[in-house]
């Protein structure tokens, strides 16, 4: 080995121990895809490599020390179908070699969190593979172990849907929220209010969807199982885990010092390109965030031509020097919308907004974001007008140009728009049919059946989605609402002083605007108070039930709101504490064999309304 590649080696190894170090730290410097190729880059020069054969590790220092019965390894990644069929040709010839050849892999998502082990009464997290550290405290913190303790390995990660929705802004990653979580004492208000809100899970790998097939179906149906379980996983993840799922093969393939050789990572490594960004525009979200576009030279990712790609926020503009000319990597993966990868070369020429581009108010920073905070901003209003919209889900043609255009003539509020006739569409420049469908859709929006609770959500109250608004409506009536105080919030689990308080002030602000359009009579399905439900006489009542697949007698929501009603705990996704998967049309093999795996009754349609009665769904 030459001194130039001793040295490269040095520098290189080096660097792999600054990001995994900072990464174990929910600080990550660099993106996983860029680690990985530096790891296969020392792969490249040395393959015998200490550092490629050990668990990258990880520390809390406050925690005490924990030595796992079994070893908690790291897993062998594969980037290309290639890579993905030597696994496979390996895993056959070994299992050949003691008289098998009937092979099936089980494929999960690998999920992107904080990986541990639970017995039941240790929580430990990976640590260096041999020894973890003590954090059963995150159970007293409020993390919730889904399933219940004592289901094995798996990670510490918090709902993809609810990150992005509430926290997006404020961590570039969901797992620098988590790893915060388990090495602080004193959590930060977004974490208090994460947990308050049942977000961040402890999810054991035997409690994730999963596929099983053979290693041809493996192979040619990966990028098909992908997007399915995908689909299936509100979890953030980093790709698929496929692993034999005979225990004689695994025992027989056994395992390295780094990963088991039975079992591998696929990572699909979205398509990236280079380019410049030639202007940035800055819009103004529904809370009165300020954040920046890139319109960038167009370059073709992923069957697509890319002509803008998000900023993030202000903070990330300033900080990593984000202006025209600046050089930047863009990465795309499926149909996923393009995001910004690194900046290659800077720019000199940052300009951040001093003012409102909608108003011209002047802006407040929020962490990295700047902020608006005039209520009368155009840009707010419309975003709120749009929120109510999509978030009802009855009313269809409001989209951003409608929208933008009725509250430049004026009709800047839910109640205007609701008192506006057909005339009014056309007087304000509307064509006849337009005009015509805009006046049906405001009819329609008050005369189909919504829950209430997603009446509430669509308001936009911060703090206040739908399952906060489910949560809220089954202790405290809608109309009683314009009362509600902080005090009366926490008493409800899962609401906390900071989030109790956020909500009264926000429904104080809004509140003659709900009360006048509850007056208007839109038929609203009211959510069953918990001193209320029909427990008595209900078959279902504590039951834990999950629906799936296509239902004849109305739609899957249809039915869990019907469950709801007769005191079921209506579930998405089986677990041990499932009682019946309820079964459509069309459903898909992974819930059935989870179902039988943790033995769950599994019932059709027609044997759902048997045992409560058929009743009626939408009684």
């Amino acid at each position: 080995m030459s001194d130039i590649s001793a040295n490269e080696i040095k520098q290189l190894l080096n660097q792999l121990e600054i990001y995994n170090s900072a990464y174990r730290k929910g600080k990550p410097l660099i993106s996983d895809v860029e680690y990985d190729q530096l790891v296969e880059k020392l792969r490249s020069f040395n393959p015998s490599h200490p550092f490629l054969n050990r668990v990258e590790p990880e520390s809390f220092e406050s925690k005490k020390e924990v030595r796992h019965p079994v070893p908690m390894l790291s897993i062998e990644k594969a980037y290309s179908l290639e890579a993905l069929e030597r696994f496979i040709n390996r895993v056959q010839k070994e299992a050949s070699e003691i008289g098998i050849s009937d092979i099936r892999f089980l494929v999960t998502p690998k999920l992107d969190g904080l990986a541990g082990r639970d017995d039941g009464e240790i929580f430990a997290s990976r640590g260096n593979g041999e020894v973890g550290y003590e954090i059963s405290s995150a159970f007293e913190k409020g993390i919730i172990p889904l399933g219940g303790r004592g289901r094995g390995i798996g990670e510490i990660v918090i709902k993809k849907s609810y990150f992005e929705e509430h926290l997006s802004g404020h961590f570039e990653h969901p797992r620098n929220l988590v790893v915060g979580i388990i090495n602080s004492d004193k959590l930060n208000e977004f974490a208090v209010k994460a947990i308050e809100d049942k977000a961040i899970f402890f999810v054991p790998y035997a409690e994730l969807e999963s596929w099983i097939g053979t290693p041809d179906e493996l192979l040619n149906q990966i990028e098909e199982v992908t997007r399915m379980l995908s689909a299936k996983t509100d979890y953030p993840m980093d790709g698929m885990v496929a692993g034999v799922t005979d225990e004689k093969v695994r025992e027989h393939m056994g395992s390295t010092a780094h990963h088991y050789r039975w079992q591998i990572a696929i990572k699909t490594k979205g398509e990236t390109a280079v380019t410049r960004v030639e202007k940035l525009v800055w819009q103004v979200g529904r809370t009165g965030n300020i954040t920046p576009v890139m319109e960038v030279m167009p370059i073709f990712l992923s069957g697509a031509t890319i002509r803008r790609v998000t900023a993030h926020n202000a903070g990330k503009i300033r900080d990593e020097k984000i202006g025209i000319g600046a050089k930047i990597e863009v990465i795309r993966s499926g149909e996923v919308i393009p995001k910004l990868e690194k900046v290659i070369s800077p720019s000199d020429q940052i300009a951040l907004p001093g003012c409102c581009p909608s108003c011209n108010s002047s802006l407040e920073w929020d962490n990295d974001f700047l902020k608006c905070m005039a209520s009368s901003c155009p840009a707010q209003i419309e975003q709120g007008i749009i929120h109510f919209f999509k978030t009802l889900g009855t009313a269809e043609w409001f989209g951003i140009k409608t929208v933008q255009k009725l509250v430049k003539d004026g009709f800047d509020s839910l109640v205007k728009i609701y008192a506006m006739t057909e005339q009014d569409f056309l007087d304000i420049g509307f064509g006849p049919v337009q005009s015509k469908n805009l006046w049906n859709a405001i009819q329609t929006s008050i005369k189909k059946p919504v829950e209430d609770w997603r009446f509430l959500a669509a308001f936009g109250v911060p703090d206040l989605g739908t399952g906060d608004s489910r949560k809220l409506l089954s202790h405290i009536r809608l109309e009683d609402l314009g009362k509600i105080r902080k005090e009366e919030l926490t008493e409800i689990h899962g609401f906390g002083e900071k989030t109790g308080e956020s909500i009264q002030k926000g429904i104080e602000k809004i509140w003659d605007t709900i009360k006048h359009m509850l007056n208007m009579g839109f038929t609203l399905e009211k959510t069953p108070l918990e001193n209320e439900k029909i427990t008595i006489g209900s078959p279902i009542a504590g039951k834990g039930i999950v629906f799936t697949g296509k239902m004849k007698k109305g739609s899957r929501e249809d039915m869990q709101i019907h469950a709801r009603k007769l005191g079921a705990n209506v579930q998405t996704t089986v677990s041990g504490k499932t009682d019946y998967l309820v079964c459509g049309e069309d459903v898909g093999d992974s819930k059935i064999r989870k179902a039988q795996t943790v033995n769950v009754k599994i019932i059709t349609e027609e044997e759902y309304f048997q045992i409560v009665g058929r009743l009626n769904t939408t009684s």
